[in-house]
């Protein structure tokens, strides 16, 4: 399995990025996917997750109301919008692939995308 992270980069707070995951080597559509972030000196957190269908999403408090998840079975991508972001939001994001819904120890794990707020 992999997971292709991309997007990230460097937006001045308030603005917005598509986070991109493609992801080969599993049957897509029966696997949730998530994003996690890790933010310098912090511990490694959840961010969102969809289900196989997209019928169910899941947040992290810090994420509802100005992050999307959503995900294109037909082109084996997941995608993570975010809106209005926050200097706090700067972190390297994670996207992460399980056969189980869940919000922490997600079997595949990509290489991470760096973003970066600037204030």
């Amino acid at each position: 399995v992999q997971l292709q992270a991309s997007g990230g980069g460097l937006v001045q707070a308030g603005g917005s990025l598509r986070l991109n995951c493609a992801a080969s080597g599993l049957t897509f559509s029966s696997y949730v996917m998530g994003w996690f972030r890790q933010a310098p000196g912090k511990e490694r957190e959840f961010v969102a997750a969809i289900t196989g269908s997209g019928g169910t999403t899941a947040y992290a408090d810090s994420a509802k109301g100005r992050f999307t998840i959503s995900r294109d079975n037909a082109k084996n991508t997941a995608y993570l919008q975010m809106n209005t972001l926050k200097p706090e939001d700067t972190a390297v994001y994670y996207c992460v692939a399980d056969i189980r819904w869940r919000r922490s120890d997600y079997t595949y794990w990509g290489q991470g995308t760096q973003v970066t707020v600037s204030s």
